[in-house]
């Protein structure tokens, strides 16, 4: 009875192990093959399962290259929204929100360089999908930089979609340039980025 007990507690945690498998070595055949290049065999028998398995958690290479992406996103749309929903005051939730995605966008460096080489490649309805779900992120930090400008604690002057889209823009731009190992930490460079953004936005004397 113990014994079945226990092989019964661990099922969830194995079952829970499948998808993560498939998803990192998915992500590093991605990266070394290309999206396009890259077969369901060879990932299958890179993590280890069988294709059965596979279609069971993912129903198409479509739904890896999804998932890459929006596990990143959740977990980003999770964190802006502790940050934002918080009783600090306003340039500080901004600056930390700003910060966070820098770190989290180059903690899932791979990730998100390879979601956003391939994106074309998803069917329609997966892009749309992204979209809505980014821009729904996008808003929620957008309403932060409003809030400051309603106040009179940020300029008013530059429109808000107009600086999200600037600032995000430099987000998206840093698997082009940042190296693990180099000169600045990530949460360095999250800061530095933080700081820009908050100079920006700074009202003019």
């Amino acid at each position: 009875m113990t014994r079945a007990t226990t092989r019964k507690a661990a099922d969830p945690g194995e079952q829970a192990a499948v998808p993560r498998r498939l998803l990192q070595h998915a992500t590093k055949l991605f990266a070394k093959k290309g999206f396009d290049r890259t077969s369901v065999q060879e990932i299958v028998e890179a993590a280890g399962v069988t294709k059965g398995a596979m279609y069971h958690y993912f129903g198409s290479k479509d739904d890896l290259l999804y998932e890459i992406y929006a596990r990143v996103l959740r977990e980003q749309t999770s964190q802006l929204e502790r940050v934002a929903s918080s009783d600090a005051p306003l340039r500080e939730r901004l600056a930390a929100a700003a910060s966070d995605v820098v770190v989290s966008s180059i903690d899932n460096l791979d990730d998100n360089t390879i979601f956003l080489q391939s994106m074309h490649q998803l069917s329609a309805d997966k892009r749309k999908a992204v979209r809505a779900e980014r821009r729904k992120y996008h808003e929620r930090f957008r309403r932060l930089i409003e809030e400051g400008q309603a106040s009179g604690e940020f300029r008013s002057d530059k429109p808000a979609d107009l600086v999200v889209d600037f600032y995000f823009g430099s987000v998206h731009h840093l698997g082009t340039w940042y190296r693990r190992g180099g000169p600045m930490s990530a949460r360095e460079v999250g800061d530095q980025f933080a700081d820009l953004l908050l100079s920006m936005l700074r009202p003019e004397a």
